[in-house]
């Protein structure tokens, strides 16, 4: 799928602003950055919106780059300006060897689920990813049953006809054992994968297409190396809070001590 193509959402991003030259740094990075349809930057509350179809975790680095603190609250889309979608879910990863990610599903209509994500701590190369039929983390990631296939189906590809539901085809780790990426689902729904979990694998699925016994049943992708809990998260402009109520801490300060904790406490 082309750039022009693909569905462009919104991203509600808390910023660490203080003046208008931040403003200016922010504006800066944004205005030619391809993939980058709209935005806009509100100094007073700390808030910066994007129009753009690029991966969230690659929007927030975008931003951060300029020396602000950057947090994602809000995944959704717009109609005639105002927040629009129905449903948004989030996942917290973790797994073997310090693997950690975050996926976040935003349901933009009835027919399109955008998923997108960031884990890290994968060896280079490609990775299954796949939605599976139970939220059962009681022995880790082997508890979790199959892949969620409602109909019944082979295992196939993310654009192939013939698929699991759950089959989200592969991502691909760079050189810095990061994974980033958006994909397009025409059969996932939010609303029928939350409580169920996600899995990235050891090995690139071979998206049924091989000779293995393993090939129409999982694409025989390995083992299961992370996963987590889908569960119900905020749309765009539905995560107001500045101040934690449980801490006292605000956003930054949050955000500071999360990035200090061992990964095996995340």
């Amino acid at each position: 799928m082309s750039e022009s193509e693909s569905t462009f959402t919104k991203m509600e991003f808390a910023v660490e602003m203080t003046c208008q030259s931040c403003v200016i740094a922010i504006e800066n990075v944004l205005k030619s950055r391809k993939g980058v349809r709209s935005y806009n930057i509100n100094l007073r509350d700390e808030q910066v919106t994007v129009e753009t179809n690029l991966p969230s975790g690659e929007m927030q680095q975008l931003l951060e780059e300029t020396g602000r603190k950057a947090i994602l609250r809000g995944h959704g889309t717009t109609q005639d300006g105002s927040p629009s979608h129905i449903g948004a879910a989030v996942s917290i990863m973790s797994g073997e060897n310090n693997i950690q990610g975050v996926i976040r599903f935003v349901q933009v209509d009835r027919e399109i689920c955008i998923i997108d994500g960031t884990v890290d701590g994968l060896q280079k190369g490609l990775h299954g990813l796949h939605v599976h039929e139970l939220g059962d983390v009681s022995d880790g990631c082997e508890s979790l049953g199959d892949h969620y296939n409602p109909n019944n189906s082979n295992h196939g590809g993310l654009l192939d006809k013939e698929k699991h539901v759950g089959d989200l085809g592969n991502v691909k780790a760079d050189e810095k054992k990061r994974a980033q990426f958006r994909l397009e689902s025409h059969d996932v729904k939010v609303w029928d994968v939350i409580g169920r979990s996600i899995v990235v694998t050891e090995r690139e699925d071979d998206l049924g297409k091989g000779s293995d016994s393993q090939s129409k049943i999982d694409g025989n992708a390995g083992r299961r190396l992370a996963c987590g809990i889908i569960a119900r998260s905020a749309g765009l402009f539905q995560n107001p809070k500045k101040i934690c109520a449980c801490t006292g801490m605000t956003l930054w300060e949050e955000r500071d001590l999360e990035i200090k904790k061992p990964l095996s406490q995340l």
